[in-house]
């Protein structure tokens, strides 16, 4: 028998949000090969203003963790929809981080600098 996996929907990774209208934001995102999958963990890069994966370390502004995106995005593809303040709650077991984020810690931290953009993730039930 074929095993079917339904795909993540927003309400999996958005839990609360203040107001649509307010919280969210059509971007531009860095071209990825492989994309983007709703919950990816983003941060802003200070030289062009595009959004990317936010990684663990750097010195070029992704890494400061701002945002979080709300619908896949196929490969290639250059716009999303994010949460880009809050106030937000989502779930963390929904969030996607870039491979270099692995650590608890260094999730914690990516959830702390997301908290400062009034995006607070919790433990979804």
């Amino acid at each position: 028998m074929a095993v079917f996996t339904a795909p993540g929907v927003l309400g999996d990774l958005l839990k609360r949000e203040y107001d649509r209208d307010y919280c969210r934001e059509d971007v531009a995102l860095a071209a990825s090969a492989e994309g983007y999958k709703m919950g990816a963990v983003l941060g802003k890069v200070t030289a062009d203003g595009k959004y990317a994966m936010s990684p663990a370390t750097g010195s070029t502004g992704e890494e400061t963790a701002c945002a979080v995106l709300l619908l896949d995005v196929p490969p290639h593809g250059t716009q999303g929809i994010i949460a880009a303040r809050g106030p937000v709650i989502v779930a963390d077991a929904a969030l996607v981080f870039h491979p270099s984020v692995s650590a608890d810690t260094l999730k914690n931290e990516k959830h702390q600098q997301l908290a400062a953009f009034g995006i607070v993730v919790r433990k979804a039930v």
